[in-house]
Formats: structure tokens, C-alpha cells, sequence
């Protein structure tokens, strides 16, 4: 189906998603909450890795939900085989684990996202939609730890980094606990405009364009 016309009339891009899990309610589950949305249909079904990374290569959805815990071929594998063929930014992992030890690999491997299975329907739809649409999406708790490597460590091991002054350490923290400019501002005590000076200060040391990027730095060059 290539697209479906909205109330305007404009055609929209139908977003073709592959569900990858090994328990079958949990598939089911995917799919009943992705097909009540109008823009997003699941062409197939895979119980592991070894045919998720098939069924991708012979479908290929804009987006595949991929659980990492899986018999045989896991995630992590299916990831890798993913990547041999170029496919693995259509990755996006959906896990009951959703540690920063196990996001870190998922997304080397080249994941452009990585949430919790317990997220609601319409964050799940959101986080789909912005992996097709080629952004990077983390989860908040993620992204907590992943900006919290770059305060602490501001680079790879053993390597210097950005030197972040301690308020700039101030606001990625509270950037990380997924606060806006003017939830900051409150608890600094500080005008907003003083805040989005020192964000925009942050992201040019980090070299990132914005919060979740920043996030994504972290893991792009620590070892």
C-alpha cells in the first residue's frame, strides 16, 4: 500500500513496519496498537533474528521492531546482519531491557532507536515514526544516561573531551532528566534566556545539533 489519502486529500506515506519478537502475544500486542493507527501498517512477523534480518531484506519496511532478547539469533546479531546490508538504521529496538550496558551495543550496531516495551501506544507510534523519518529516538531514561557519560566523562575513556563548564554540567543534567529551557531556568534560578545561551553552548562543544543527538554523542566515542 503506498499511501492513504488524509483529510486535506493529500496522499500520505503509508510506514511499512516488521515486528521481530519471540513471544507471540507480545507480536500480537505490536500490532494491534501500530494498525490502530492510520498512517502505519506491520507487512510481517519474524520470532527471531535469523529471520527478521531475511524477512527485512525481502520486505523491506522503513521500520523494524526489533527485540534484542531473542533464542538462536538475537537482537544483536540480527543487528549485525542488518548492517551487512545496510538495513540496520531501519532498526529500532523495543526491549523489556532497557539498560544503558545493553543500548549501547544496539546502537553501535547501528539501531537508530531504542525504547521500552512498556511504553504507551502513542509514544510507540511517535518513536516509529521518527526512526522512518530517519531521527534518532531514545527513550528518556536512555538518554539520562547516555548525556549523564557525557558530563562525567565528556569523551572516550582515557581520552579529553569538550570541557564543559560546571553550570554547562548543570544544564546537561538536567537536559538528560528531560526538563525544557524553562523548567531549567526555574530550578537554576536563572533567566530562560540565559539557559538556551548555555544550550546552545553545550551542543556547539558536544558538536551535536540538538538534546537527543547529544545523547547519541556519548555513545558514538566512548569505547
Amino acid at each position: 500500500m503506498a499511501g492513504r489519502s488524509g483529510a486535506d486529500g493529500c496522499t500520505k506515506k503509508t510506514i511499512r513496519v516488521l515486528i521481530a519478537d519471540d513471544h507471540p502475544m507480545v507480536r500480537q500486542g505490536l500490532r494491534v496498537f501500530l494498525e490502530l493507527e492510520p498512517d502505519l501498517e506491520v507487512v510481517g512477523e519474524a520470532a527471531d533474528g535469523a529471520e527478521a534480518a531475511a524477512l527485512t531484506a525481502e520486505l523491506l519496511p522503513d521500520v523494524v521492531l526489533l527485540d534484542l532478547v531473542m533464542p538462536g539469533v538475537d537482537g544483536l546479531a540480527a543487528l549485525e546482519m542488518l548492517a551487512e546490508q545496510g538495513l540496520a538504521e531501519r532498526a529500532l529496538v523495543v526491549t523489556s531491557f532497557g539498560e544503558y550496558r545493553s543500548a549501547l551495543p544496539a546502537l553501535r550496531a547501528g539501531a537508530r532507536g531504542y525504547i521500552s516495551k512498556e511504553v504507551d501506544p502513542a509514544a510507540l507510534a511517535t518513536a516509529v515514526r521518527a526512526v522512518a523519518a530517519g531521527h534518532v529516538l531514545l527513550g528518556p531514561q536512555v538518554s539520562a544516561a547516555l548525556v549523564a557519560q557525557a558530563v562525567h566523562g565528556a569523551g572516550p575513556v582515557g581520552q579529553p573531551g569538550p570541557q564543559l563548564t560546571a553550570r554547562e554540567r548543570e544544564v546537561l543534567e538536567l537536559i538528560a532528566g528531560g526538563h525544557s529551557n524553562r523548567e531549567i531556568a526555574r530550578s537554576l534560578n536563572l533567566a530562560e534566556k540565559t539557559i538556551k545561551t548555555h544550550v546552545s553552548n553545550i551542543l556547539m562543544k558536544l558538536g551535536v545539533a540538538d538534546r537527543t543527538q547529544a545523547a547519541l554523542w556519548a555513545v558514538r566515542h566512548e569505547d
